[in-house]
């Protein structure tokens, strides 16, 4: 009875060795569709023509699971482990804009927290096509949208004097005083402030005319 059931187990394991082809396994490999699948495959018949499709496998569903795990953190640090482990991956060029665009919201709202025409600026020149340049070129505009007008003049040096010695005396207030060259049909050198918002501007010139000093509030040059 013992020698019957070992014989029973021998041809059955041959049977099912003999049915343990390439093609089978490879269909088995296709089925499951799994990085240990086809690894097993590529095991068992190593020098089969398909080794190398069954590689490419492995390499795209590692990436696809990659991917995933990048996508569902959706954090910076996440897209940027993703390029490392797949720099020539499906969706590097994905991950790639993913880690500008967070960049760049990070950007913004430093900048928007510093609320400054040099932070504003900064972010421009980093971030020119970043989907809140509108944003922070309306708040730099705000920032620089106003000067305070001091004098006019047709000379140069009159106006280079003016302008030094409103800044020694009012340069707090006025933040820069700058000559503004003819423009146009003007032929007027204009003695001007900083850009800046339209509040300060005014505060500066109310102090300015208690001052007995001409000043008024305009839109910028620049």
């Amino acid at each position: 009875m013992k020698k019957s059931i070992l014989v029973l187990c021998v041809i059955t394991a041959g049977m099912l060795a003999a049915c343990s082809s390439p093609n089978a396994d490879w269909q088995k490999a296709t089925q499951q569709n799994s990085v240990a699948a086809y690894q097993q495959f590529i095991q068992q018949h190593p020098d089969d023509a398909r080794v190398e499709q069954a590689r490419n496998r492995i390499n795209a569903l590692q990436d696809e699971a990659a991917w995933s795990t990048a996508k569902s953190a959706n954090t910076l640090d996440a897209y940027q482990q993703y390029l490392q482990q797949e720099p020539n991956g499906m969706h590097a060029a994905d991950a790639q804009d993913d880690v500008n665009n967070l960049q760049a919201a990070a950007a913004w709202q430093t900048a928007q927290s510093t609320n400054t025409v040099q932070g504003y600026q900064d972010f421009l020149s980093k971030y020119p096509n970043a989907s809140q340049a509108g944003d922070a070129q309306a708040a730099l505009k705000q920032l620089t949208g106003y000067q305070a007008l001091l004098a006019s003049t047709r000379s140069k040096t009159l106006a280079d004097k003016l302008a030094q010695r409103l800044k020694s005396k009012y340069g707090n207030e006025l933040q820069d005083v700058v000559v503004v060259p003819p423009t146009g049909k003007s032929k007027l050198n204009e003695v001007r402030s900083a850009p800046m918002t339209e509040s300060d501007a005014k505060a500066a010139c109310a102090k300015l005319r208690k001052a007995h000093v001409h000043c008024t509030v305009v839109k910028s040059a620049s």
